[in-house]
């Protein structure tokens, strides 16, 4: 027993040690004094490399300070959608969270700073399965699953702070079928001089489309087309009417502050590949910080270092890789362990 109980003292203390949150630091631009911190930890859609991606491009080429907390294993490594997720204390200072989840249940240590955050209203971004981001949290933080009927915060965190969950009943769930169809997305034309918009055009993704049915309140942005391949030019899909992809909405938080959210029912790493797409992202993210003046049409929102997304899978994605096997901005984004 004393023998059981040391290798599990060790364990944890490897993870403690191995763990340390993953930040790219930008010098200069206009996030520059904003803190981003991203959520990673999906089962399917390669979160692990979308999230760091992302958090380079607004690091290196705008100024932000980015955090990526992922789901890791017992020993350290990036594990899709696992629920141990350390590091969420640095929550406490974040000017954004970013979230790209799927069914967690994290314990209450590590879902506090999250509920901390969201009752002080700070603004949200999540993108595709983080509509049914938690799933089994238990007690007072049952509320947040993607299926509670409390009342007071009815369908979870997905509905009341996202804007939609996981609802095949009620329209929203699987529109297109995965890696048979893609997706094509356009600007709602009465909203085409958001902020949000602002130079994004000839939208596609790699995964399947989702059907939603955002919450009242919220300013569908974009729409989605079911293509018959998966190209680009592909065909709409006869009976897939266009579906909502790409909403803005405020939610209601404890301290009576209202907090922006960008969402998107998109997002897959080889989605961002898409230029529009992977610019509609950033642009969300400077809506939701308030720095709308900042988006302009032309602005940069290349890769930073490699980037060598993985086709989206259960079970996919590459192995063995540690947060901090993505340190720098030059690391390939992930790399493939031999």
């Amino acid at each position: 027993m004393k023998k059981y109980i040391l290798s599990t003292l060790f364990a944890l203390s490897f993870l403690a040690a191995s763990a340390n949150p993953l930040v790219y630091e930008g010098k200069s631009g206009p996030g520059k004094g904003k803190h981003v911190v991203f959520i990673a930890s999906d089962h399917e859609y390669r979160g692990e490399e979308t999230c760091p991606a992302i958090a380079r491009i607004l690091a290196h080429r705008f100024g932000f300070k980015c955090t990526v907390l992922f789901g890791l294993d017992e020993e350290g490594h990036i594990k899709p959608g696992s629920s141990i997720i350390p590091g969420t204390e640095v929550i406490k200072d974040a000017d954004m969270l970013f979230f790209f989840i799927r069914f967690l249940a994290p314990d209450d240590k590590t879902m506090q700073p999250i509920i901390d955050y969201l009752d002080r209203g700070g603004p949200v971004a999540g993108l595709r399965t983080t509509t049914h981001g938690f799933n089994g949290l238990k007690g007072k933080n049952s509320k947040y699953n993607f299926n509670s009927r409390n009342p007071d915060y009815d369908w979870g965190f997905g509905r009341q702070v996202i804007g939609e969950t996981w609802r095949p009943k009620e329209g929203a769930g699987h529109y297109g079928k995965n890696h048979k169809y893609s997706t094509g997305m356009f600007v709602v034309p009465e909203h085409k001089d958001h902020p949000v918009m602002r130079g994004v055009k000839d939208m596609h993704a790699m995964c399947g489309a989702y059907s939603a049915v955002p919450i009242e309140g919220s300013v569908i942005l974009g729409k989605n087309q079911v293509l018959d391949s998966m190209k680009p030019d592909g065909k709409p899909l006869a009976g897939k009417p266009p579906s909502p992809c790409i909403w803005v909405r405020e939610y209601d938080s404890k301290s009576g502050k209202k907090g922006r959210v960008f969402a998107s029912t998109q997002g897959a790493s080889q989605d961002i590949v898409n230029e529009g797409y992977r610019r509609c992202i950033i642009n969300g993210v400077f809506w939701c910080m308030g720095m709308e003046s900042k988006i302009k049409g032309d602005m940069n929102v290349d890769f930073v270092g490699s980037y060598q997304p993985t086709k989206f899978s259960f079970g996919g994605g590459r192995k063995k890789v540690k947060p901090s096997d993505l340190v720098g901005f030059d690391s390939p984004l992930l790399p493939e362990k031999k």
